[in-house]
């Protein structure tokens, strides 16, 4: 499955055009690389997204059988292995990438 469905479906980032952006600042690494949003994702992969104001680590633990995923079921698609906020936020207040993040 791809980078930026897989991170829709799974309710982590909410549209796809998010992903594109983030991927294209340098957010989003996988497996530790840089990622583009048409990079395919497999179980077990380590997706980092580390914006301005958070920073998360997840595991990919599967995909969903079907295209709509109920909220419940998408939070099974994947372990967070590291939250945080960044100092930046603090800093500077910043919020604006909460329109994004559904999940954090």
């Amino acid at each position: 499955m791809r980078l930026d469905k897989f991170l829709k479906v799974s309710r982590i980032i909410k549209k796809r055009d998010a992903v594109k952006n983030f991927c294209k600042n340098g957010f989003i690494k996988l497996n530790g690389s840089l990622a583009k949003p048409s990079k395919e994702v497999k179980v077990g992969d380590i997706i980092e997204i580390n914006t301005p104001s958070k920073f998360l680590k997840i595991k990919v633990l599967g995909f969903p059988k079907s295209k709509n995923v109920r909220k419940q079921d998408a939070k099974k698609l994947y372990e967070i292995l590291e939250e945080r906020k960044n100092q930046i936020q603090d800093i500077l207040k910043v919020e604006s990438e909460d329109d994004f993040f559904k999940e954090f």
